[in-house]
């Protein structure tokens, strides 16, 4: 009997080492999955107002902000920043975001990390048909002041654009993050991340391309998928931490 609770004490120890020893090496997961509740909290909100229609003031009270009280089909201030947001919109654009998406990974594959690559690719390829799922399964028109010239063949909620470049660059940023030892070198790629989401998304809303929730629910949608991805990573490193 002293035998057996002495190999139960020894497995708890053990269990309990080498969850200590895997918190002071991922310190963020616990943080991580507070946010990601938060995100899907908030993605749950949004789409609850949306389908009630609880946010067409607001929807277009923000869309009226960005145009000229004098003709509603031009924006506000000069030409050369509605040019400037066409720029932004177009980093969160399919050839370009496909592009990255691409370079990145075969480089990855180039430098024999295919892991990462792989991450890259799933991260992305996923978070496109999640996307389109979305899209097909809500089926909101758009705004009808757009300035884009281009077709656009998909619904408007949520923005396409906010929330792939969300997954995208957010992803992009977790990779380049982990090749980091300064936490201040994190922070400022994380940071720019962040940021680029921000400009693509406020960048739809400005051209007409998007209602403002939208933009919002593309953001939560796309930060939650890339922080699970992420979540994920992590999972199967501590699998592989606690099978050594």
């Amino acid at each position: 009997m002293n035998k057996l609770v002495q190999l139960c004490y020894d497995e708890i120890k053990k269990i309990c080492r080498k969850a200590f020893d895997y918190h002071k090496l991922q310190p963020l997961i616990f943080p991580a999955l507070f946010v990601l509740f938060l995100l899907l909290a908030s993605l749950e909100e949004i789409v609850d107002d949306v389908m009630e229609g609880d946010t067409h003031a607001l929807d277009q009270y923000v869309l009226m902000l960005f145009r000229d009280p004098q003709n509603i089909n031009d924006t506000v201030g000069p030409h050369w920043v509605a040019e400037m947001m066409r720029d932004f919109s177009a980093l969160g654009g399919f050839t370009v975001l496909t592009m990255v998406t691409i370079a990145v990974a075969v480089y990855f594959f180039v430098a024999k990390k295919a892991g990462k690559a792989w991450y890259m690719l799933m991260a992305v390829g996923t978070g496109t048909l999640l996307t389109n799922i979305l899209k097909a399964g809500f089926d909101r028109p758009r705004p009808n002041l757009s300035l884009l010239d281009t077709y656009t063949y998909t619904s408007s909620f949520p923005s396409g654009h906010s929330m792939m470049a969300a997954v995208v660059y957010l992803t992009l940023g977790g990779l380049l993050a982990q090749s980091q030892q300064q936490k201040r070198m994190k922070f400022y790629i994380f940071g720019m991340a962040l940021v680029t989401a921000f400009l693509v998304g406020i960048s739809r809303v400005f051209l007409g391309a998007h209602w403002v929730s939208d933009v919002a629910a593309g953001w939560m949608a796309g930060l939650a998928w890339a922080l699970l991805f992420w979540l994920g990573q992590r999972y199967w490193v501590a699998r592989r931490y606690n099978a050594q």
